[in-house]
Parts: structure tokens; C-alpha cells; sequence
């Protein structure tokens, strides 16, 4: 992998979105259970449906460990579908709910007292959690120091040639050359939070697969 030296690079984006968009809030959820089955409906599908299967649990008020262990999986593929691969993703939520009761009690205040490198190595041997789901789950909702490298990621970091080929690169490789370029006192859960929500709302709106570079606001990278 082949870094970009121009200081700070890292900070420099940052420094560019931040200015540009401001506070992004994230993740948008009303509570920290909501954050994880969001990150599970998430795979392979835009927000907006999301927030449709959300809203779909939400309306029946499905939104909690107990319910959704309960509930049929027939019932949660319906209630989910909005999501697609819904056959798939229901699967994945009751092997994350049954890992929740099994090793925490459907405790999320003990999974925030876990150890971060446990808690991810644990939540890696989840059915359908890969390293994006699974640093989504420690960011936002557990509210562990990770990075969460996603595609929007790859796309910035190799079209401004800031890592070479960075599509095909190793997650973790990505994921430690942010945390390595962020000061310590900075590697925190706020600075991940905010940043990684600064590169979606930048590859959504303007670094998609055809790029909208004119009005980028990294353009003069």
C-alpha cells in the first residue's frame, strides 16, 4: 500500500468536510439496539430502505432483544423486506440477538464494558457480520474508538491518489493507516463518529461510482 505524504492528509479532509458540511449527528437512530439492527439492513442496500424496515419493526414495536428473539422468522422476513436479501438478513439479525442473550444477556451495558479488540473478534464470529458491520456496531452504538472503512472510504482515498488501488486493499490496512494518522489524544469516539460520517455524506453526494468532481468540495486535493 502506497501512502500519500502531504502532511496530515487525513486531517486535511477532514479539516475540507467538516468546514463544508458541518455536524453530521450521526448515526441516525433513536436508540443503541436500533444502531444495530441498522447496521445488519444496511448490507448491500441504500438508507432510505433502511429506514422502511426500521420503521416497519419500529410500528410493531419489534425494536428490542426480547422481541425480536421471540418473533417468527417468517414474520421478521416480512416486517424486513423493504431491506432485500431479506431471507439473508434474518438470519444474520437472529444469529446477532442469539449471540447478544447468549453472551451478554441482552446486556448492552456490558458490551460496552467489554474489551474493544474482544468485543470485535466476538462480534467477527457472528453469522453475516463482516468488519464493516461489525466496527458500525462498536462505533455507534457501543461507542468504542474504531474506524469504519466502508466503499465511499476506498473510493476518496484511491481517486486522490492518496492509496493506490485502495478498492482492493486489505481492510485492516485501511482502518490502521487512519488510526495511525490520527494524533492519539484525537483517536477517540466522536472524532470516528463525525469523520466517517463526512466521507458518506461526501461520497453520496458527490464521489459515486460516476464522480461529480465540479462541485466536490475535495477538489482542491
Amino acid at each position: 500500500m502506497t501512502k500519500k505524504n502531504k502532511g496530515n492528509i487525513l486531517q486535511t479532509i477532514y479539516d475540507i468536510l467538516f468546514s463544508k458540511f458541518g455536524p453530521m449527528n450521526w448515526w441516525p437512530a433513536k436508540s443503541d439496539f436500533e444502531v444495530m439492527i441498522g447496521a445488519i439492513l444496511t448490507q448491500n442496500t441504500a438508507w432510505t430502505n433502511v429506514e422502511k424496515a426500521i420503521n416497519s419493526l419500529k410500528i410493531r414495536n419489534l425494536l428490542s432483544f426480547e422481541a425480536i428473539y421471540k418473533i417468527d422468522s417468517d414474520l421478521l422476513k416480512e416486517y424486513i423486506k423493504p431491506s432485500g436479501y431479506y431471507n439473508q438478513k434474518t438470519l444474520k439479525i437472529k444469529a446477532f440477538i442469539n449471540f447478544a442473550k447468549k453472551e451478554y444477556n441482552f446486556s448492552i451495558d456490558l458490551m460496552k464494558r467489554e474489551n474493544t479488540y474482544v468485543m470485535r473478534e466476538k462480534l467477527l464470529t457472528i453469522f453475516g457480520i463482516g468488519e464493516e458491520t461489525a466496527d458500525s456496531i462498536l462505533l455507534y452504538a457501543l461507542k468504542k474508538p474504531v474506524f469504519v472503512i466502508d466503499a465511499y472510504t476506498r473510493r476518496i482515498l484511491e481517486r486522490h491518489n492518496i492509496i493506490e488501488n485502495a478498492s482492493k486493499e486489505k481492510y485492516k490496512n485501511i482502518q490502521g493507516f487512519f488510526m495511525a494518522n490520527i494524533s492519539p489524544d484525537e483517536t477517540n469516539v466522536s472524532l470516528c463518529n463525525e469523520y466517517h460520517a463526512l466521507i458518506v455524506k461526501t461520497g453520496k453526494m458527490f464521489c459515486k461510482k460516476t464522480p461529480q468532481c465540479d462541485d466536490c468540495p475535495l477538489k482542491k486535493l
